[in-house]
Protein backbone atom coordinates (compact mmCIF):
# COMPACT_ATOMS: atom_id res chain seq x y z
CA UNK A 1 0.00 0.00 0.00
CA UNK A 2 1.33 3.21 -1.10
CA UNK A 3 1.83 5.61 1.89
CA UNK A 4 0.29 8.99 1.46
CA UNK A 5 1.36 12.17 3.61
CA UNK A 6 -0.50 13.03 6.01
CA UNK A 7 -0.32 15.16 9.39
CA UNK A 8 -1.21 13.94 12.83
CA UNK A 9 -3.05 15.75 15.21
CA UNK A 10 -3.22 15.48 18.78
CA UNK A 11 -6.51 13.37 19.10
CA UNK A 12 -4.71 11.08 15.75
CA UNK A 13 -1.46 10.79 17.84
CA UNK A 14 -3.42 9.45 21.06
CA UNK A 15 -5.40 6.73 18.63
CA UNK A 16 -1.89 5.53 17.66
CA UNK A 17 -0.89 5.54 21.30
CA UNK A 18 -4.13 3.00 22.25
CA UNK A 19 -3.76 1.01 19.43
CA UNK A 20 0.11 0.45 20.83
CA UNK A 21 -1.40 -0.59 24.21
CA UNK A 22 -3.88 -2.71 22.98
CA UNK A 23 -4.38 -3.17 19.02
CA UNK A 24 -7.67 -4.50 18.90
CA UNK A 25 -9.18 -2.56 20.94
CA UNK A 26 -13.07 -1.84 20.91
CA UNK A 27 -13.43 1.56 18.94
CA UNK A 28 -15.66 2.20 21.82
CA UNK A 29 -13.25 1.53 24.65
CA UNK A 30 -10.62 3.66 23.09
CA UNK A 31 -13.12 6.51 22.64
CA UNK A 32 -14.05 6.47 26.45
CA UNK A 33 -9.96 6.97 26.90
CA UNK A 34 -9.64 9.74 24.34
CA UNK A 35 -13.11 11.59 24.88
CA UNK A 36 -14.59 11.40 21.88
CA UNK A 37 -16.66 9.00 19.97
CA UNK A 38 -16.67 5.80 18.82
CA UNK A 39 -17.90 7.27 15.05
CA UNK A 40 -14.71 9.72 15.52
CA UNK A 41 -12.21 7.03 16.61
CA UNK A 42 -13.37 5.12 13.48
CA UNK A 43 -13.34 7.55 11.34
CA UNK A 44 -9.63 8.66 12.15
CA UNK A 45 -8.34 5.05 12.23
CA UNK A 46 -10.02 4.46 8.60
CA UNK A 47 -8.57 7.80 7.16
CA UNK A 48 -4.67 6.53 8.34
CA UNK A 49 -5.58 3.53 7.36
CA UNK A 50 -6.78 4.24 4.11
CA UNK A 51 -3.11 6.73 3.55
CA UNK A 52 -1.41 3.80 4.56
CA UNK A 53 -0.03 5.53 7.24
CA UNK A 54 -1.22 3.65 10.18
CA UNK A 55 -2.39 -0.44 10.42
CA UNK A 56 -2.04 -2.46 13.25
CA UNK A 57 -0.50 -6.07 12.19
CA UNK A 58 -1.18 -9.37 13.95
CA UNK A 59 2.26 -11.41 14.22
CA UNK A 60 3.68 -14.74 15.54
CA UNK A 61 6.13 -14.51 18.57
CA UNK A 62 7.99 -17.47 18.14
CA UNK A 63 10.48 -16.67 21.09
CA UNK A 64 6.91 -18.53 22.54
CA UNK A 65 8.12 -21.60 20.83
CA UNK A 66 12.03 -21.60 20.88
CA UNK A 67 12.16 -19.72 17.69
CA UNK A 68 15.57 -17.64 17.47
CA UNK A 69 15.35 -14.02 16.30
CA UNK A 70 18.07 -12.40 14.22
CA UNK A 71 19.04 -9.60 12.48
CA UNK A 72 21.10 -9.84 9.06
CA UNK A 73 22.91 -7.41 7.42
CA UNK A 74 23.63 -7.15 3.86
CA UNK A 75 26.41 -5.22 2.09
CA UNK A 76 25.79 -4.94 -1.83
CA UNK A 77 26.81 -2.52 -4.80
CA UNK A 78 24.39 0.18 -4.82
CA UNK A 79 22.19 -1.09 -8.11
CA UNK A 80 21.72 -4.09 -6.55
CA UNK A 81 20.76 -3.24 -3.33
CA UNK A 82 17.09 -1.69 -4.11
CA UNK A 83 15.88 -4.65 -5.98
CA UNK A 84 16.99 -6.69 -3.51
CA UNK A 85 15.32 -4.98 -0.57
CA UNK A 86 12.03 -5.37 -2.47
CA UNK A 87 12.63 -8.64 -3.15
CA UNK A 88 13.44 -9.36 0.84
CA UNK A 89 10.56 -7.49 2.17
CA UNK A 90 8.06 -9.17 0.11
CA UNK A 91 8.96 -12.09 1.61
CA UNK A 92 6.46 -13.36 4.67
CA UNK A 93 9.48 -13.98 7.09
CA UNK A 94 10.73 -11.14 7.23
CA UNK A 95 10.43 -7.97 8.92
CA UNK A 96 12.07 -4.49 9.64
CA UNK A 97 13.44 -4.46 5.94
CA UNK A 98 15.65 -1.40 5.78
CA UNK A 99 18.01 0.23 3.13
CA UNK A 100 21.26 1.47 5.10
CA UNK A 101 24.46 3.85 4.68
CA UNK A 102 23.67 5.35 1.51
CA UNK A 103 21.99 2.68 0.03
CA UNK A 104 24.86 0.05 -0.03
CA UNK A 105 23.56 -2.34 2.60
CA UNK A 106 19.84 -3.71 3.81
CA UNK A 107 19.25 -5.12 7.12
CA UNK A 108 16.26 -7.04 8.13
CA UNK A 109 14.90 -9.37 10.86
CA UNK A 110 13.83 -12.86 10.67
CA UNK A 111 13.45 -15.86 12.92
CA UNK A 112 14.36 -19.44 12.93
CA UNK A 113 13.41 -22.54 14.63
CA UNK A 114 17.02 -22.85 16.07
CA UNK A 115 19.57 -20.66 16.91
CA UNK A 116 22.19 -21.65 14.50
CA UNK A 117 22.81 -20.41 10.86
CA UNK A 118 22.39 -23.39 8.97
CA UNK A 119 18.63 -23.45 10.21
CA UNK A 120 17.85 -19.99 8.31
CA UNK A 121 17.29 -21.26 4.80
CA UNK A 122 16.84 -17.58 4.09
CA UNK A 123 20.72 -16.62 4.46
CA UNK A 124 21.33 -19.50 1.84
CA UNK A 125 18.99 -18.08 -0.69
CA UNK A 126 20.70 -14.75 -0.86
CA UNK A 127 22.10 -14.43 -4.41
CA UNK A 128 25.61 -15.18 -4.28
CA UNK A 129 26.67 -12.77 -6.96
CA UNK A 130 29.30 -10.06 -6.87
CA UNK A 131 26.98 -7.33 -6.76
CA UNK A 132 26.17 -8.48 -3.18
CA UNK A 133 29.72 -7.91 -1.17
CA UNK A 134 28.83 -9.27 2.31
CA UNK A 135 26.29 -11.47 5.38
CA UNK A 136 26.43 -11.32 8.19
CA UNK A 137 24.21 -12.90 10.62
CA UNK A 138 23.60 -11.28 14.04
CA UNK A 139 21.34 -13.55 16.70
CA UNK A 140 19.67 -11.91 19.38
CA UNK A 141 20.50 -12.88 22.54
CA UNK A 142 18.09 -10.90 24.93
CA UNK A 143 16.22 -8.08 24.00
CA UNK A 144 16.33 -4.65 26.43
CA UNK A 145 13.64 -2.67 24.14
CA UNK A 146 11.33 -3.49 21.60
CA UNK A 147 9.62 -1.18 19.23
CA UNK A 148 6.46 -2.62 20.75
CA UNK A 149 6.70 -0.49 24.18
CA UNK A 150 8.46 2.74 21.82
CA UNK A 151 8.17 5.41 23.97
CA UNK A 152 7.95 7.65 20.91
CA UNK A 153 4.24 7.58 20.08
CA UNK A 154 3.25 7.81 23.65
CA UNK A 155 0.34 10.69 24.01
CA UNK A 156 -2.04 9.16 26.78
CA UNK A 157 -2.07 9.85 30.55
CA UNK A 158 -1.38 6.75 32.86
CA UNK A 159 -5.46 6.72 33.53
CA UNK A 160 -5.95 7.23 29.85
CA UNK A 161 -3.63 4.32 29.34
CA UNK A 162 -5.25 2.17 32.32
CA UNK A 163 -8.47 2.12 30.78
CA UNK A 164 -6.65 0.88 27.26
CA UNK A 165 -4.26 -1.71 28.80
CA UNK A 166 -5.87 -5.59 28.38
CA UNK A 167 -6.54 -7.62 31.52
CA UNK A 168 -3.27 -10.18 32.64
CA UNK A 169 -4.11 -13.54 31.21
CA UNK A 170 -3.49 -16.33 32.77
CA UNK A 171 -0.49 -17.57 31.05
CA UNK A 172 -0.82 -20.84 29.63
CA UNK A 173 1.25 -22.99 26.78
CA UNK A 174 -0.67 -24.19 23.91
CA UNK A 175 0.39 -26.18 21.08
CA UNK A 176 0.10 -24.56 17.21
CA UNK A 177 -2.10 -26.03 14.97
CA UNK A 178 -3.23 -26.46 11.67
CA UNK A 179 -5.42 -23.62 10.76
CA UNK A 180 -2.84 -21.07 12.94
CA UNK A 181 -0.95 -20.60 10.03
CA UNK A 182 -4.03 -19.33 8.41
CA UNK A 183 -5.02 -17.26 11.01
CA UNK A 184 -1.92 -15.57 11.55
CA UNK A 185 -1.65 -14.97 7.78
CA UNK A 186 -5.22 -12.83 7.83
CA UNK A 187 -3.74 -10.91 11.24
CA UNK A 188 -0.64 -9.94 9.01
CA UNK A 189 -2.69 -8.19 6.85
CA UNK A 190 -5.31 -6.64 8.91
CA UNK A 191 -4.59 -7.15 13.11
CA UNK A 192 -7.86 -5.72 13.35
CA UNK A 193 -9.98 -8.24 11.08
CA UNK A 194 -13.37 -9.34 12.34
CA UNK A 195 -14.02 -12.08 13.58
CA UNK A 196 -16.07 -12.96 10.58
CA UNK A 197 -13.53 -12.01 8.42
CA UNK A 198 -10.64 -14.11 9.77
CA UNK A 199 -13.56 -17.14 10.25
CA UNK A 200 -13.86 -16.25 6.41
CA UNK A 201 -10.04 -16.68 5.77
CA UNK A 202 -9.39 -19.82 8.17
CA UNK A 203 -12.89 -22.25 7.43
CA UNK A 204 -13.79 -21.68 11.53
CA UNK A 205 -16.57 -20.43 13.01
CA UNK A 206 -16.55 -17.04 14.60
CA UNK A 207 -16.75 -18.35 18.02
CA UNK A 208 -13.50 -21.15 17.03
CA UNK A 209 -11.75 -17.69 15.87
CA UNK A 210 -12.44 -15.62 19.06
CA UNK A 211 -11.42 -18.40 21.58
CA UNK A 212 -8.30 -19.55 19.55
CA UNK A 213 -7.06 -15.74 19.45
CA UNK A 214 -7.67 -15.27 22.99
CA UNK A 215 -5.58 -18.97 23.69
CA UNK A 216 -2.53 -17.79 21.32
CA UNK A 217 -2.64 -14.47 23.43
CA UNK A 218 -2.28 -15.55 26.62
CA UNK A 219 0.12 -18.06 25.60
CA UNK A 220 2.11 -15.13 23.91
CA UNK A 221 2.58 -16.31 21.01
CA UNK A 222 0.34 -13.54 19.01
CA UNK A 223 1.15 -9.89 19.52
CA UNK A 224 -0.22 -6.91 17.87
CA UNK A 225 1.80 -4.23 16.86
CA UNK A 226 1.79 -0.81 15.54
CA UNK A 227 2.82 -1.09 11.83
CA UNK A 228 3.40 3.63 11.23
CA UNK A 229 6.12 5.38 9.57
CA UNK A 230 8.07 7.28 12.41
CA UNK A 231 8.25 10.20 10.44
CA UNK A 232 4.63 10.47 10.74
CA UNK A 233 5.55 10.84 14.15
CA UNK A 234 8.05 13.52 13.80
CA UNK A 235 11.25 11.30 14.21
CA UNK A 236 12.93 11.87 10.59
CA UNK A 237 15.99 10.46 11.39
CA UNK A 238 16.57 6.93 11.86
CA UNK A 239 19.68 5.20 12.19
CA UNK A 240 21.00 1.85 13.37
CA UNK A 241 23.67 1.36 15.79
CA UNK A 242 25.72 -1.37 16.09
CA UNK A 243 28.31 -1.19 19.22
CA UNK A 244 31.21 -2.84 20.72
CA UNK A 245 30.65 -2.79 24.53
CA UNK A 246 33.08 -4.25 27.15
CA UNK A 247 31.01 -7.19 28.59
CA UNK A 248 31.52 -6.63 31.64
CA UNK A 249 29.27 -3.77 31.56
CA UNK A 250 27.06 -4.47 28.44
CA UNK A 251 23.91 -5.01 30.84
CA UNK A 252 24.74 -2.10 32.28
CA UNK A 253 24.61 0.21 28.87
CA UNK A 254 21.60 -1.68 27.80
CA UNK A 255 19.76 -0.91 30.12
CA UNK A 256 20.60 2.61 29.96
CA UNK A 257 20.04 2.24 26.40
CA UNK A 258 16.37 1.36 26.35
CA UNK A 259 15.63 3.39 29.42
CA UNK A 260 15.66 6.16 26.21
CA UNK A 261 12.40 7.66 24.42
CA UNK A 262 14.99 7.44 21.20
CA UNK A 263 15.08 3.70 21.14
CA UNK A 264 12.83 1.06 19.54
CA UNK A 265 15.21 -1.82 19.89
CA UNK A 266 18.49 -2.51 21.85
CA UNK A 267 19.63 -6.13 21.97
CA UNK A 268 22.54 -8.50 22.67
CA UNK A 269 23.69 -9.97 20.16
CA UNK A 270 26.21 -12.21 18.44
CA UNK A 271 28.92 -10.86 16.12
CA UNK A 272 32.14 -8.53 15.77
CA UNK A 273 29.92 -5.99 17.45
CA UNK A 274 27.46 -7.14 20.99
CA UNK A 275 25.12 -4.61 21.22
CA UNK A 276 22.02 -3.71 18.47
CA UNK A 277 19.71 -0.11 18.52
CA UNK A 278 17.12 1.28 16.76
CA UNK A 279 17.25 4.94 17.64
CA UNK A 280 14.55 7.45 16.12
CA UNK A 281 15.56 11.12 16.61
CA UNK A 282 13.89 14.64 15.45
CA UNK A 283 16.21 14.85 12.53
CA UNK A 284 19.67 14.80 11.98
CA UNK A 285 20.96 17.32 14.48
CA UNK A 286 18.79 15.89 16.75
CA UNK A 287 20.97 12.35 16.31
CA UNK A 288 24.32 13.84 16.55
CA UNK A 289 23.05 15.29 19.88
CA UNK A 290 21.93 11.54 20.67
CA UNK A 291 25.33 10.14 19.83
CA UNK A 292 27.45 12.07 21.24
CA UNK A 293 25.92 13.58 24.35
CA UNK A 294 24.00 10.53 25.68
CA UNK A 295 25.61 7.13 24.20
CA UNK A 296 29.21 8.94 24.21
CA UNK A 297 28.70 9.26 27.64
CA UNK A 298 29.43 5.55 28.25
CA UNK A 299 32.80 4.94 28.24
CA UNK A 300 32.31 1.15 28.27
CA UNK A 301 31.06 1.33 24.46
CA UNK A 302 34.67 1.10 22.66
CA UNK A 303 33.47 1.06 19.32
CA UNK A 304 30.24 2.35 17.01
CA UNK A 305 29.03 2.37 13.57
CA UNK A 306 26.05 4.33 12.81
CA UNK A 307 23.88 3.50 9.76
CA UNK A 308 21.30 6.11 9.06
CA UNK A 309 17.90 3.99 7.38
CA UNK A 310 17.79 6.24 4.20
CA UNK A 311 14.55 4.07 3.33
CA UNK A 312 12.44 1.47 4.79
CA UNK A 313 10.31 -1.24 2.99
CA UNK A 314 8.66 -3.06 5.63
CA UNK A 315 7.94 -2.85 9.59
CA UNK A 316 6.59 -5.08 11.29
CA UNK A 317 6.20 -8.12 9.10
CA UNK A 318 4.21 -11.27 8.71
CA UNK A 319 6.47 -13.81 10.59
CA UNK A 320 4.75 -16.38 10.09
CA UNK A 321 5.49 -19.95 11.59
CA UNK A 322 6.93 -22.60 9.82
Amino acid sequence: MKTEAVTLDEVDRKLVHALQIDGRAPFRTVGQALGVSENTVARRYRRLRGAGALRVVGTFNGARFGYSAWTIRVRCTPDAAGPLAKALAAREDTSFVHLLSGGTEISFSTQTRGSEESDAPLLHQLPRTGRVTSVSAHLLLNHYALPSHWAGPARLTPEQAALLTPAQAEPRDTALGDGDRALFAALAKDGRASHAELAAATGWSDSTVRRRMDALRAAGALIFLVDIPSAALGFHAEARLWMSVQPAHVTEVATALAGHAEASLVALTTGPTNLLAAVNCRDAQDLSRYLTERVGAHDAIRTMETAPVIRTLKRAGTLLPL
